[in-house]
């Protein structure tokens, strides 16, 4: 199995989503001629996919970095591992929005849900 696709495939995954979940979130902010509300599932939908999202990255990253550590051992370090630790470290702070993605996306979801009295 190569994890450098892997990790590629992921963030492509990760990337193409989130930018998807942004155009709609913009959407949802612009005034509309019908305030019709969001139904709830949209809500759960953005948090299980936030929270999916972040669990994918970070498995890749985590394929990646381990794979990366191997190739360092045999081949010693040049240019191409570098550059996978800085892949490495970029898909973290991903995970670290994507997980602060998931917080907003918690909080408006409990903010839909009504309390009973």
């Amino acid at each position: 199995m190569c994890y450098g696709r892997y990790a590629v495939g992921v963030n492509v995954v990760v990337c193409v989503c989130s930018i998807s979940q942004a155009i709609a979130e913009v959407r949802r902010l612009r005034p509309q001629r019908s305030s019709t509300p969001r139904s709830t599932s949209i809500y759960c939908m953005n948090l299980f996919l936030d929270q999916v999202l972040a669990y994918l990255l970070m498995s890749a990253a985590s394929a990646a970095a381990s794979h990366n550590h191997l190739w360092a051992a045999r081949f010693g370090e040049d240019q191409f591992s570098r550059k996978v630790s800085v892949a490495v470290w970029l898909s973290f702070l991903g995970f670290l929005a994507l997980s602060a993605n998931a917080l907003i996306s918690m909080a408006n979801l409990f903010r839909r849900i009504d309390m009973p009295n």
